[in-house]
C-alpha cells in the first residue's frame, strides 16, 4: 500500500530506487503518510523509536556501520528539534543521514495551530542542504512533481557525496491516512554527479622533499583506509613519524599508539618539545582527541600542514596550507622516493619504547582505579569485535592502549557530546552481524538511558559502564575539588546504578567493585549471549584522578 498523498509517494518511491532501505521512524500523525507508505513496503527495513533524540543517534550508529545513508522520520513541532545533537555529530564525523520531517501546509505556521514552529531551515548551521517540498495535490501540477524530484534527489546524493546529513521538510494536509494499492506517478532518478580531484600539488612534494622532520597524524578513520603495507612505506622514511588515535584503527610496530604517553613527560622540558617540533605535519582522517599534540602543533607554530582524503580539512593548528583530496593510500604510493637522512623517526620511538617501560612498572603497582579497570578491560577484550567509546574519560583512557589489531573502534568524536553514545553503539550492532561492545562512563549512560528503550537491541550487545560516581574527568582538570559547588555542578556527584534499569529493559546485569571480582564477571560478560549484557564496575571517585596524573609524572 502506498499514501495516497503524491508528494510522499515521490518520497518513498525515490528512496527505494536510489537503496535507501532503513528508517527509523518516531511515532506521531503528522507524519503517517510516509509511516504507513514505508511500513507497508518490503523493501523497507522499519524501526520505531519513541524518544527521537535516541532515535536519530541510532540511525546515526547504522550509517557509520553500513556506510550509506539512513535515514529518520518524525512528526512536526518540536520533534525534530530532538534530532539537533544526532544531526551535529552527523555533520562534523562525516556521516550521511537524511532527515524526513513532517510539517504543517505554510499557510498553518505561526497562527496558533498545534504542534508546530518554524520548521524550514531550522538546521541551517549544520546541515549540508535542507529543502521543503511543494505540496502536490494534482498530476497535472507538472513542475511541482519535476522539482520535488530534483530537491529529493538531491538531498539523498549530497549524503552520500558529501558524507553528511541532509534534511527534507514536507508539509501535509489532512486527510493523512488514506491509501491506494498502487502510486499515481513514476519518479526519475538524477544520478550522482562525481567530482574527483586526483592532483597532489607540486608545492606540497617540494616540502615533503626537503622536510627533515615530517610528523603524520592519523585520527578518526572508519573504516581503516592504510593497510601494513601502505604503513610500511610511509615509516620506511625516516625522517616520518606516525602518531595514531584509538579511533583511527591503526596498528603497527612503527606508529606511536599512545600521543600523550610521548608527549606527557617532555612538554615542559622546552629543548625535548622544540626537538620534536616537525617541519611538516600531515593529517588524515576526522577529529583529532588528544589536547596535547594539539596544544603542542600551537605552541610552536606549526610551519605547514596538509590533510590528506576526502574528509573535511580542519585548520586545527592555524597553518592549513591546503587540502589534498586524494585517497590516503594512493597519496603514500605517491610520495617520493627517500633520499634524506634523518633521525627524527628513530630518536622519538626510542623514547616512547622508554615510556612503555616505565608505564609497565606502573601498572603493576596500580590501584583499583578507572584507570586500572580500563588496563584489565583492554587485556580481556574478545577478538574480532566492534568497539565503541563513550566521550569524555572513556576515550581519553582508551588513547593511553595499544589496540587489538582485530577490532574496528568508533566513537562520536564530531561533537564529542555525552549524549547519544549508548544510542549510537545500539545503532551499530542493529546493522551489523559482528558482536559490539560499548565502554561509557556513568553520566553519559544515565544521560541517554532511553536508548534501551529500544526492541531491537541484538542479544549479544555488551555495555561495560564503568560508574565513578560522577563526572570524572573534571576531577583531572583545573579546578577545587571536593568543594560543594564542584561536587554539585561540575563532577555532579551520585549515587545512581543501572541495575533498575537493566530489569526494566530485558538487560542482564551485573556488578563489581574490586579487582579480584573482575576476571570472572568479565569471563561471563563476553560468554552469555542469550540476552544484552550490562556489567557495571564501580570506582572509587575520589583517587581516579591521582592515579592518571601519577602516571603521567612517572614516565619524565
Amino acid at each position: 500500500m502506498y499514501p495516497e498523498i503524491l508528494h510522499a509517494q515521490q518520497v518513498i518511491l525515490l528512496f527505494q530506487e536510489r537503496g535507501i532501505r532503513n528508517i527509523v521512524i518516531s511515532p506521531g500523525s503528522r507524519n503517517a503518510p510516509l509511516t504507513i507508505g514505508f511500513s507497508e513496503n518490503d523493501f523497507f527495513n522499519c524501526y520505531s523509536i519513541v524518544d527521537e533524540r535516541c532515535a536519530a543517534h541510532v540511525a546515526l550508529g547504522m550509517a557509520q556501520q553500513l556506510q550509506k545513508p539512513v535515514a529518520v522520520l518524525c512528526t512536526s513541532g518540536s520533534a525534530l528539534l530532538n534530532y539537533y545533537p544526532a544531526i551535529a555529530e552527523a555533520y562534523y564525523s562525516e556521516i550521511p543521514l537524511i532527515v524526513l520531517s513532517a510539517d504543517r501546509p505554510l499557510h498553518k505556521i505561526d497562527i496558533g495551530d498545534g504542534q508546530t514552529i518554524r520548521q524550514q531551515h531550522v538546521y541551517a548551521n549544520h546541515i549540508l542542504y535542507d529543502t521543503q517540498l511543494e505540496m502536490i495535490t494534482s498530476l497535472q501540477d507538472k513542475e511541482g512533481i519535476a522539482t520535488n524530484e530534483r530537491w529529493i534527489n538531491k538531498a539523498i546524493n549530497t549524503a552520500i557525496s558529501k558524507y553528511g546529513p541532509v534534511h527534507i521538510n514536507i508539509p501535509f494536509e489532512e486527510p493523512l491516512y488514506s491509501r491506494v494499492k498502487t502510486p499515481s506517478l513514476q519518479v526519475k532518478v538524477i544520478n550522482l554527479l562525481k567530482d574527483e580531484s586526483t592532483a597532489i600539488p607540486d608545492r606540497f612534494t617540494a616540502q615533503w622533499k626537503t622536510a627533515k622532520k615530517k610528523l603524520v597524524i592519523l585520527a578518526t578513520l572508519n573504516p581503516p583506509v592504510l593497510n601494513k603495507e601502505d604503513l610500511d612505506i610511509l615509516t620506511s622514511d625516516p625522517s616520518v613519524l606516525v602518531m595514531s588515535e584509538v579511533s583511527s584503527n591503526v596498528v603497527h610496530e612503527k606508529v606511536i599508539w599512545s600521543i600523550d604517553t610521548l608527549i606527557a613527560p617532555i612538554e615542559r622540558e622546552e629543548d625535548q618539545i622544540q626537538d620534536l617540533q616537525p617541519d611538516l605535519v600531515i593529517t588524515i582522517g576526522g577529529m583529532i582527541v588528544s589536547k596535547k599534540i594539539k596544544q603542542f602543533l600551537r605552541r610552536f607554530e606549526t610551519k605547514a600542514h596538509y590533510h590528506v582524503g576526502k574528509r573535511r580539512a580542519y585548520d586545527t593548528f592555524f597553518k592549513l596550507a591546503g587540502h589534498i583530496q586524494v585517497k590516503p593510500q594512493k597519496w603514500v604510493h605517491h610520495l617520493p622516493e627517500v633520499t634524506m637522512k634523518s633521525t627524527y623517526q628513530k630518536r622519538w620511538m626510542q623514547h616512547f619504547h622508554g615510556c612503555l617501560v616505565k608505564r609497565a612498572d606502573y601498572f603493576a603497582q596500580m590501584p583499583w582505579s578507572d584507570f586500572k579497570v580500563f588496563e584489565l578491560i583492554f587485556s580481556r577484550l574478545p577478538d574480532a569485535i566492534v568497539l565503541q567509546l563513550g566521550n569524555s574519560s572513556t576515550i581519553r583512557y582508551a588513547q593511553l592502549f595499544q589496540m587489538n589489531a582485530t577490532h574496528t573502534v568508533f566513537s562520536n568524536r564530531g561533537t564529542s557530546g555525552i549524549d547519544g553514545s549508548t544510542s549510537t553503539a545500539i545503532g551499530a550492532a542493529m546493522a551489523i552481524d559482528q558482536p559490539v561492545v560499548l565502554i561509557t562512563g556513568d553520566l553519559s549512560f544515565f544521560y541517554d538511558s532511553n536508548a534501551l528503550w529500544n526492541n531491537y537491541i541484538p542479544k549479544n550487545f555488551k555495555i561495560i559502564l564503568i560508574n565513578n560516581s560522577g563526572g570524572g574527568i573534571f576531577r583531572i582538570l583545573p579546578g577545587h575539588k571536593d568543594t560543594k559547588v564542584f561536587d554539585t555542578y561540575f563532577e555532579t556527584k551520585h549515587q545512581l546504578t543501572a541495575q533498575h534499569l537493566c530489569r526494566m529493559h530485558g538487560v542482564n546485569y551485573k556488578s563489581i567493585s574490586k579487582q579480584n571480582a573482575f576476571a570472572k564477571a568479565c569471563k561471563k560478560l563476553f560468554s552469555s549471549n542469550d540476552q544484552p549484557q550490562l556489567l557495571e564496575i564501580f570506582t572509587p571517585r575520589q583517587i581516579n584522578d591521582a592515579v592518571l596524573l601519577d602516571y603521567f609524572k612517572v614516565l619524565k
